[in-house]
């Protein structure tokens, strides 16, 4: 297997995790301020971050259609805002899975990160930007458990 099939394969495989955290969460949960970021945000913080890590660079980067300024941001400064629906982020990941085809295809694995912040190759943008998805990812699934609710079953490849 080549090394861009085995990328594509890991965020296929943490992406159909994630979608299954959203499914499964119930709606009590979706919107719960018990936690400082509620289930929605953390899902959409990471399916910003995922689809923006993709892009060659920051000034490639178009954000999602309903993209609203800081939305990505967590924690207690985080704006507040209406929750996206389930069937919204659905379909932005949807978008995030579009663009790992045609962007990691594309990516020279060699080359400057593209984002000065980030000192590495894309190789390790890519390693790095599927770890932000399983740490979000695991973070769901902790509060869905938690809450006596479901259990994400674990994907091992896409």
């Amino acid at each position: 297997m080549k090394i861009k099939d085995s990328i594509k394969s890991q965020y296929h495989a943490s992406l159909a995790m994630l979608r299954q955290a959203v499914e499964m969460c119930p709606e009590r949960l979706w919107e719960d301020m018990a936690y400082v970021n509620p289930f929605w945000r953390v899902v959409y913080h990471t399916l910003i971050y995922t689809h923006f890590y993709l892009q060659p660079t920051e000034k490639d980067f178009v954000p999602w259609e309903k993209h609203l300024q800081d939305l990505q941001l967590l924690g207690p400064s985080a704006p507040e805002a209406k929750a996206f629906s389930k069937a919204e982020v659905l379909d932005y990941l949807a978008l995030c899975l579009e663009q790992v085809e045609s962007q990691v295809d594309a990516v020279d694995l060699g080359a400057e990160s593209g984002f000065d912040w980030l000192p590495f190759d894309k190789l390790e943008l890519q390693l790095y930007n599927i770890r932000h998805i399983q740490q979000h990812t695991g973070e769901l699934c902790e509060r869905l458990g938690a809450q006596g609710e479901v259990e994400v079953n674990w994907v091992g490849k896409g």
